[in-house]
């Protein structure tokens, strides 16, 4: 069973993730069939997103009793989720707010939301996923995660980059959609490095 601690924890990343899915499907609109009606009723992710992450917790739980690293997994993959719509989610929203959605300012707008991105992963993975939660801070670990953000950084702001600046919109699809692509398509290459010097350096135990 779930501890009192992991069900509220998921709970409040599910409620996060819906509102940074709310702002990028505001920003970006969806070019589908009934496009309207999903974004007239966009809001109901909010209220979507946290009774699916605590059942996807339960069921990794479940699971995690015979293979204890399924947990650790589940718990960094939602954690990775919430950072994956917080760096989709600021991007879009400074993309919003100043209507720049390619150049050098496009690049700057990545590196800022992959950083917040990645400030917000080291808590989550460090106190919760990780579970290390005998220090708050501790400058060798610290260390090890500058270094490991920079890597990171630099991966992500140029793959990024590369796809929006370089390669360019593709299959018809619209700037500020292809912005997003390239966005995502970064982020999850990110998620893997992370994934792996999380669990084998920087939060080893």
């Amino acid at each position: 069973m779930l501890k009192k601690s992991d069900i509220i924890i998921s709970t409040i990343i599910g409620f996060l993730i819906g509102v940074f899915f709310f702002i990028i499907l505001k920003n970006i609109g969806v070019n589908i069939p009934y496009s309207r009606l999903i974004t007239s009723y966009a809001w109901l992710i909010i209220i979507i997103f946290p009774p699916l992450s605590l059942l996807g917790m339960f069921i990794v739980s479940y699971l995690g009793r015979k293979f204890s690293i399924i947990l650790q997994v589940g718990k960094f993959a939602l954690v990775g989720a919430l950072n994956t719509l917080i760096d989709l989610g600021i991007l879009n929203g400074l993309i919003w707010i100043t209507g720049i959605f390619s150049g050098l300012w496009y690049s700057v707008f990545k590196g800022l939301s992959f950083l917040v991105a990645t400030v917000n992963s080291y808590f989550w993975n460090k106190h919760w996923t990780f579970e290390k939660k005998q220090q708050i801070f501790t400058p060798k670990e610290f260390s090890k995660f500058l270094v490991t953000t920079s890597i990171g950084l630099l991966i992500n702001v140029v793959i990024a980059s590369f796809v929006v600046n370089i390669i360019g919109p593709q299959f018809g699809i619209k700037e500020k959609v292809w912005a997003t692509i390239g966005a995502l398509f970064a982020a999850l290459l990110a998620w893997i490095w992370n994934f792996l010097i999380s669990k084998f350096i920087i939060f080893k135990k």
